[in-house]
């Protein structure tokens, strides 16, 4: 029988299907974050165990729309675009294990089925969607400005539905990107077992976060933000009860694997 190759599905005798490479992956893209604050009780029934609500601020959220370009070390993606491009939708809080604070994605929308399967390896909890977001530009008026006044839409839907959207209109410079997302993250990767009664095939909570990070400016902002109800959604249940902030910021990052914490 010939050996199979592949990080994953299909394998093949050469591994070129394979439908994401092995990592590290690479990206490069614009980052679009409001941040608010919830009933912490609707983010603690969102945090299996061992996970426990961070100690402070246990009610912040994070919805955060990026405009990405990725691709594995040999770059090959940055020359056939639809191999290297999407878009996604990611809602992160905090979260505690054994005494130290860290970041969790609870949801997560994306637009290309390499990007999903990523995620799923991760630990993200990935599904499909549709997302948009204001692309800034240097000339013309047909894009917004990284400067005081620039204005940027995004919109989240899936399922025929739209489940958020937001303008933010930028009013300076900032030393950060805000607090929610700032952690290493904190992910469960679950897979259930073949068997009907079985016991989970894999089951581990794990730690992972940039092998390295580098970003451009940072800017602040003031946001609307609105979360709407869908059949099979329960983004809107992390209603926004108090806008804390919200930021731009262009960033490239390199992931790399993570490890396991249980």
């Amino acid at each position: 029988m010939a050996p199979v190759r592949g990080f994953l599905h299909p394998r093949t005798a050469t591994g070129r299907s394979s439908l994401i490479p092995a990592p590290p992956w690479h990206y490069s893209g614009d980052l679009l974050t409001v941040e608010y604050r919830t009933d912490p009780a609707r983010v603690a029934e969102l945090l299996p165990a061992p996970l426990e609500p961070a100690p402070d601020d246990p009610g912040a959220v994070a919805v955060i729309w990026a405009d990405w370009q990725s691709c594995s070390d040999s770059a090959e993606e940055l020359l056939d675009p639809v191999r290297s491009q999407y878009k996604e939708c990611f809602v992160v809080v905090r979260c505690s294990f054994e005494g130290r604070t860290y970041s969790r994605c609870v949801y997560i929308w994306v637009d290309k089925d390499f990007a999903l399967a990523r995620g799923l390896h991760q630990g993200y909890p990935k599904k499909l969607g549709s997302i948009h977001q204001t692309r800034p530009h240097p000339f013309g008026r047909a894009a917004p400005r990284l400067a005081p006044g620039g204005r940027f839409g995004a919109t989240l839907a899936a399922g025929d539905r739209r489940l958020a959207e937001a303008v933010v209109t930028l009013t300076g410079p900032s030393e950060t990107n805000g607090f929610v997302n700032a952690h290493p993250m904190a992910h469960h990767r679950f897979l259930p077992s073949i068997e009907v009664d079985g016991a989970p095939a894999l089951d581990e909570l794990v730690e992972s976060g940039a092998a390295s990070f580098e970003a451009g400016r940072a800017w602040r902002g003031d946001a609307e933000l609105r979360l709407y109800d869908a059949p099979t959604e329960e983004l809107a249940a992390l209603e926004v009860r108090e806008v804390i902030g919200a930021y731009h910021r262009q960033v490239g990052v390199t992931w790399a694997g993570g490890r396991r914490l249980a």
